[in-house]
């Protein structure tokens, strides 16, 4: 059984990609700043995260947090995968859209 990688492993600069087609780049960075009192800081998409949560159980660590666009709330939740990578997603209401994305460690970053 794989081990559950510890949670600060989730934390750090991460390198998103957003890209809607696989022969298409845009990727956007994010900065997860888990604290101990199970709150998230940092930032997604040019833009401070407001509100959010992390927690470690059944075996994986994620986080939901809340971003804005000045029109609207986007509200994203991602899991660390056991290969040290990002699965998260993005909804939108106001866009009406969910986005689904990747993650990888940003090179040189925390």
């Amino acid at each position: 059984m794989a081990q559950t990688p510890a949670p600060s492993a989730l934390g750090g600069e991460w390198v998103v990609d957003l890209s809607p087609k696989a022969d298409q780049s845009y990727v956007k960075d994010m900065v997860l700043d888990l604290r101990d009192d199970g709150s998230v800081g940092g930032s997604f998409y040019d833009s401070d995260i407001e509100a959010g949560q992390w927690k470690t159980a059944r075996g994986r660590t994620c986080v939901s947090f809340r971003t804005s666009d000045g029109e609207g709330p986007y509200h994203s939740a991602a899991c660390l995968n056991a290969d040290n990578s990002v699965n998260g997603q993005t909804w939108a209401e106001h866009r009406d859209f969910l986005f689904n994305w990747t993650a990888v460690r940003k090179a040189g970053g925390k």
